[in-house]
């Protein structure tokens, strides 16, 4: 597996590209901006993606969306119940921004133990709400694509619509702990981490 991360926007959203490199086969994570740099790189590494696969729905995560999926005609994976974040421009936050973020393409729903594959590689859906009611995170590989759910040192925020501490808090500690230990956590901002680092020094989740 090879993975790149690619902080974009003005907020510095990782996404990334996990890609098969047997059949350069590839998922593209949270594409949050800049659609048109990320088709770039996809092209310039030959690589094919299968999905742009989304940890959740604010507008930070999915406004680079649109390029992709128009030149490449691949789905959006999301949950189902960030799917109106989508379109919606008021619980994807971008209307306070002064702009109007919405994303049109082939959606298919995500759930609690999907296994989205990619060549020879495979992540398991881990369903975290809690920055968002349909939050989730992506395990395999030895890696946790973790969104806004678990950062170094800290969690996502919950003061938005439709966030919860309780929820969040719970997903952390009864999902993401439990994972080995030297399991990588590649957040939606910030550098990675590892479950082991986190379990001893997140002062939000104990």
């Amino acid at each position: 597996m090879k993975l790149y991360r690619m902080p974009l926007g003005m907020l510095g959203t990782n996404c990334y590209i996990v890609v098969d490199e047997q059949s350069n086969q590839c998922l593209v994570v949270d594409p949050g901006s800049d659609g048109e740099h990320v088709v770039e790189v996809l092209q310039e590494k030959n690589l094919n993606p299968l999905a742009v696969v989304l940890t959740h729905g604010h507008s930070d995560h999915i406004g680079g969306i649109q390029p992709i999926v128009d030149i490449y005609h691949c789905p959006i994976y999301v949950h189902k119940k960030d799917e109106p974040f989508l379109t919606d421009s008021r619980l994807n936050l971008s209307m306070y921004s002064g702009s109007t973020v919405e994303v049109h393409g082939e959606v298919r729903h995500v759930k609690e133990g999907d296994i989205l594959s990619c060549g020879s590689l495979s992540f398991r859906v881990i369903e975290t709400p809690g920055h968002t009611p349909g939050g989730v995170c992506y395990y395999g590989e030895g890696v946790l694509l973790a969104g806004d759910t678990l950062f170094r040192e800290s969690v996502g925020r919950t003061d938005f619509p439709g966030g919860s501490f309780d929820d969040l808090a719970a997903a952390v500690s009864e999902k993401l702990f439990p994972l080995p230990e030297e399991t990588v956590v590649y957040p939606g901002h910030g550098p990675e981490t590892t479950i082991a680092h986190e379990k001893e020094y997140n002062p939000f989740v104990r």
